[in-house]
């Protein structure tokens, strides 16, 4: 047995349930250096094994999702009415189309402010900001470089459980924006 603090690499086949093991006891999203270093593997083997684990969990329900290099695993997302049954949550937890225009907007553009927000959206956004980061779907991630420094916004893993997606880059495209030159009849 090893020494605490001094555990051997694990080997390839492996890796994936080294990975699922410190996943599993990580109260926050991890860095994948964080995660590559607890292993003793290089950030490359970390990502791999990770790949695999995700690949691992299509048939089961859990999945590995991952924000900007940050992992964590969360339930598989049709799952969730069974989840929302133990839990006692439901639809005291919607969201109004408000506060998802607004989330929206936060998901595509990240990191943004609520000046962008309120630019896209027309209306104050305060309250709605607040709302989203009260429920720990967005979260302040610094300031911009404008006046005043404003806050930086953008979605969270709670944000990624909750649409049942992996990444935001499985966010769907937004549409085109439509060709407003006017086109001339002929006569």
């Amino acid at each position: 047995m090893t020494e605490p603090g001094h555990a051997r690499p694990p080997s390839t086949n492996e890796l994936p349930w080294v990975m699922e093991a410190l996943l599993f006891v990580a109260e926050e999203p991890q860095p994948l250096p964080a995660l590559a270093r607890a292993a003793g593997v290089s950030d490359a083997a970390a990502r791999k094994a990770l790949n695999q684990l995700a690949a691992d969990y299509e048939a089961r329900g859990l999945r590995v999702l991952e924000d900007s290099q940050r992992y964590q695993l969360g339930a598989a997302p049709e799952f969730a009415p069974y989840i929302e049954n133990m839990l006692g949550t439901g639809p005291g937890q919607r969201l109004t189309r408000a506060a998802l225009e607004t989330l929206t907007i936060i998901a595509y553009k990240q990191p943004c402010t609520r000046a962008e927000i309120e630019a896209i959206r027309g209306v104050n956004s305060d309250r709605l900001v607040a709302i989203l980061e009260q429920r720990g779907l967005i979260d302040n991630v610094g300031t911009g470089d404008g006046p005043g420094r404003p806050k930086l916004y953008r979605t969270t893993m709670r944000f990624l459980e909750h649409f049942g997606i992996k990444s935001p880059r499985e966010l769907p495209p937004l549409p085109e924006a439509q060709d407003e030159t006017p086109i001339e009849a002929e006569i």
